[in-house]
């Protein structure tokens, strides 16, 4: 019984925010079948970690730090070269379709100069999109507050170069 409930308390918690996880593996993968492979691996790490849960962070904090250490260390583990440039406008169309027809292409050249980016640039990058704290970035991907926004200012820095050249 007990058990059921968990579960269920579990399949809800994964109905709200399943969004972090769709972002995530469309970051971080280029093709269907990468994107579904890395929601499955994420589901099962995020239910592997679920009963040791203490609600300290934000459940989102949690399910955003789980998401992208899976992501990255998937990546690293099967040596692969993250690469999104190809599909860059297909999945800023995926990602963004609700905003206007010159939005998208602009959001679709932010995407591509995004992608070029390494992991864990990317990780601090869609944080910062989700206005995610600097507090909350620490929690989530393990770095200092102070460390966080040097790098975000270096981040900036890059993407304005790579629009510009784009």
């Amino acid at each position: 019984m007990v058990r059921d409930q968990i579960q269920q308390e579990f399949l809800e918690l994964i109905q709200e925010n399943s969004g972090i996880i769709h972002k995530v593996c469309h970051l971080y993968c280029h093709s269907a079948i990468d994107k579904q492979d890395l929601f499955q691996e994420i589901l099962a790490q995020l239910w592997k970690a679920f009963p040791k849960f203490r609600g300290e962070a934000k459940i989102s904090t949690w399910m955003y730090r789980i998401g992208l250490n899976t992501a990255i260390s998937d990546f690293r583990k099967q040596q692969r070269a993250i690469s999104l440039v190809k599909n860059s406008l297909y999945e800023a169309t995926v990602l963004f379709d609700t905003v206007a027809a010159e939005q998208k292409e602009e959001l679709a050249i932010l995407h591509q100069a995004v992608s070029k980016l390494s992991d864990i640039e990317k990780a601090v990058v869609v944080l910062y999109l989700e206005e995610r704290s600097y507090e909350e970035m620490e929690a989530v991907l393990g770095i200092g507050q102070a460390s966080l926004r040097v790098k975000m200012n270096r981040i900036k820095e890059k993407l304005r170069k790579r629009v510009s050249q784009i």
